[in-house]
């Protein structure tokens, strides 16, 4: 922290943060490290404080997060702001992102697999969230690999503008690294890529968050959540709607390819989602995963191209 100089986010003892939270008596969230508490700074402006618990080892996670985020400045990245460091007492400091995280989105409409956000919404999420990564990969001085890019960790405003979240198991490496060595897998179970399992599918590089980031596309459009049923996409209201649900499952599927080498860098998923759908190809299936299933008649009509058929047959099968 002290060669942050100027750009160091704040040091709070614990006493100042009591007063922030007033005594931690509004709870806005909780997790496996420990809880999150909704306060106010003395100039006005609201935050997210993160306690962590006490048993976090050497603090090794929290270090992580304080040494990465310090690094970033972007809109789709959420902006640390200060932290505590007493003792065995250890917290984060955020800007308060107002619509909490995208995970209470999906699967909130009236079936269980449907999502209460609109497609464009979506969209701009999936390319907001993209943006957020090209920064992290390509913006920073140093490159910053997240880990755990998932529902949980995207983060909304009032605008619903994406900020991803939660550095702890992000590594920094020099921008010329592309390799990186890591000991065990890091990453949450259903969007951690093969080759963080095991060395046999590839180097672990940036290109690990590209297949997390398609994973995390492809249960925004629903696909990860339809698993032993036919593809039905909810909400599709027009042919917009249409068009831009069949880029994100297209970039999705790319983004999850078996082979680290045959991902898109994120820029490129950017390019490719604010392309032209008739300019994508089709991607290989992913040879992890299991025989397609049965394509609902909605979309195999006299309107939908042959090519369209192959990648819808093949939606279903991004299973964890």
């Amino acid at each position: 922290m002290r060669n942050y100089g100027s750009h160091a986010p704040k040091l709070y003892s614990y006493s100042d943060l009591k007063k922030i939270t007033s005594s931690f008596s509004h709870k806005i969230g909780k997790g496996g490290f420990g809880q999150v508490y909704k306060g106010k700074l003395p100039d006005g402006r609201a935050v997210a404080v993160k306690v962590l618990t006490e048993t976090n080892g050497d603090g090794e996670e929290y270090i992580n997060e304080v040494a990465s985020i310090s690094r970033t400045s972007h809109v789709n990245i959420v902006g640390l702001l200060g932290f505590c460091y007493q003792r065995n007492r250890r917290a984060l400091i955020y800007e308060y992102v107002s619509n909490g995280s995208l995970d209470k989105f999906l699967n909130s409409g009236s079936s269980s697999t449907t999502c209460s956000l609109e497609w464009t919404t979506l969209y701009s999420i999936a390319v907001g969230t993209a943006r957020g990564l090209e920064y992290l990969h390509r913006g920073c001085n140093t490159r910053i690999v997240h880990f755990d890019i998932k529902p949980h960790n995207i983060l909304l405003d009032e605008d619903f503008c994406p900020k991803i979240s939660d550095f702890g198991l992000s590594r920094l490496c020099e921008r010329k690294e592309s390799i990186l060595s890591m000991l065990g897998a890091r990453g949450t179970a259903g969007y951690i890529a093969p080759e963080v399992f095991s060395r046999a599918f590839g180097h672990v590089s940036h290109k690990s968050d590209v297949y997390s980031y398609g994973m995390l596309v492809l249960e925004m459009v629903g696909v990860r959540n339809n698993l032993g049923k036919d593809l039905s996409l909810q909400g599709i209201m027009n042919e917009e709607d249409e068009e831009l649900a069949r880029k994100m499952i297209l970039v999705g599927l790319w983004c999850i390819q078996t082979k680290p080498s045959d991902r898109p860098a994120i820029e490129k998923a950017v390019e490719m989602l604010e392309g032209s759908l008739h300019s994508l190809q089709v991607p290989p299936k992913p040879v992890l995963f299991p025989p397609t299933r049965s394509i609902p008649e909605s979309f195999t009509s006299t309107s939908t191209t042959t090519s369209e058929r192959r990648f819808i047959s093949g939606v279903n099968i991004a299973s964890e």
